[in-house]
């Protein structure tokens, strides 16, 4: 199974960028230890704060199993980035690390969620599991 994780703008600043918010791990230090506890999954990791590289990296992962894209901020402004979501093939879940809808009422609204599997919200990084795992059933 080949998952690709698709990270957002300032998610490069995981374990430093707002501890209270968004925990003190680095997502490289999470992505390995997701490695070990599903050996048989090949994860690809991307991470762009660019709008344009996160919209060619969806096309590059079209035709894998899965992908999991926190768009950050982009997820409530990028209109060309639901138009990503929309054209690929590949089933998108939505990951956010806090929940969007305890936060400023901008981050209440997706461009990308009508177009994906599904939508995982506030769950810390164990939200990028818990997508994997739905990848796996």
């Amino acid at each position: 199974m080949n998952i690709y994780i698709i990270n957002g703008p300032n998610l490069n600043l995981l374990g430093s960028r707002e501890p209270s918010v968004y925990g003190s791990q680095s997502f490289e230090n999470y992505l390995e230890e997701l490695k070990k506890k599903y050996p048989d999954v090949l994860f690809t990791y991307l991470q762009s704060n660019v709008e344009g590289e996160l919209i060619n990296f969806l096309h590059q992962a079209d035709g894998s199993d899965g992908i999991l894209l926190n768009a950050g901020g982009y997820t409530h402004t990028s209109v060309a980035l639901g138009d990503a979501v929309a054209a690929i093939r590949t089933p998108v879940i939505e990951v956010h690390i806090s929940n969007v809808f305890a936060r400023e009422e901008y981050r209440h609204v997706s461009m990308l969620s009508k177009h994906c599997k599904g939508v995982i919200t506030g769950m810390g990084l164990q939200g990028y599991e818990l997508a994997v795992i739905s990848f796996l059933k």
